[in-house]
Parts: C-alpha cells; structure tokens; sequence
C-alpha cells in the first residue's frame, strides 16, 4: 500500500495515499489521534469499487462485501459542491486473501443495475501544477 507522511508537531504520521488527500483541513492537533492505528501497525487493504448505483449507501456496501471477509471501513465519497455521492467507494479489508476475494467475485458482477468495476485501490496520481495561461484584455501584440 502506498504511504504519504505528513509531519505534525513532533509526530511523523504514515497515512495510506488515497487517504491523506480527503482530510486535507484537519488540525494538526486532530491528526494524530485520527490515524493513532496507522501509527500502531494496524494495516488494512484497500479496495476501489467504482461504477456504483448513486443511491448505494455505506451498508449496503458492507454487507456486499461483508460476504467475503471483515469489512473495517467503507469510504462512499461525496462531491464537494453538491454532497451527492461520486459513484466510486472504497473499502478496506482485514487481510489479502479476502481481498482478492472479494476482487476476483465482484469485479464486474451487477449489482443495483450496474456492472461494479472493482480492482485494488493505487494511489491517487499527482495532478501537476496549473498551467494558467494567457488571459488577460490586454494581451495582444
């Protein structure tokens, strides 16, 4: 799994990469004690489900998954703007093994309608800087 750090006060935390860019306006207080188990080795695997049904909820999610191993954490985000789901989730696993199990059942079965797109989580790709670019009234010579 692929790990960001990020630095508050005196602590060096590991945060899962996919993970650290969701909680971006925490306080550095708040921190620590959000990942206290990634700070104490508690690993979980993580597994992106995309395609989703918009009115799939978190336990519903669950208890799909739950068919193959312990479910310990369903991430369903949401846009910013107007708090509807995005139509991806991701799920974290106990061990490997329910893992791909769960991968190698789900990945394109139908559920809600919808064939599920279901593969191991990577980490989120670096967008680069904006570009800007030209602009302006003025810009013509």
């Amino acid at each position: 799994m692929a790990l960001c750090y990020c630095v508050t006060s005196k602590l060096l935390v590991a945060l899962p990469a996919w993970l650290s860019s969701e909680f971006v306006y925490i306080s550095y207080n708040f921190l620590p004690l959000l990942f206290l188990s990634v700070l104490v080795g508690d690993v979980t695997m993580s597994i992106y489900v995309g395609n989703l049904a918009f009115s799939a909820t978190q336990d519903q999610i669950t208890e799909v998954f739950a068919e193959y191993g312990s479910v310990s954490r369903v991430s369903l985000p949401t846009d910013r703007e107007t708090g509807r789901p995005r139509g991806f989730a991701f799920v974290e696993m106990e061990n490997e093994a329910e893992e791909d199990a769960a991968i190698e059942a789900l990945d394109g079965a139908e559920w809600m309608g919808r064939d599920l797109k279901v593969n191991k989580a990577r980490p989120r790709e670096s967008r680069g800087g904006g570009g800007g670019g030209g602009g302006g009234w003025n810009n013509r010579r």
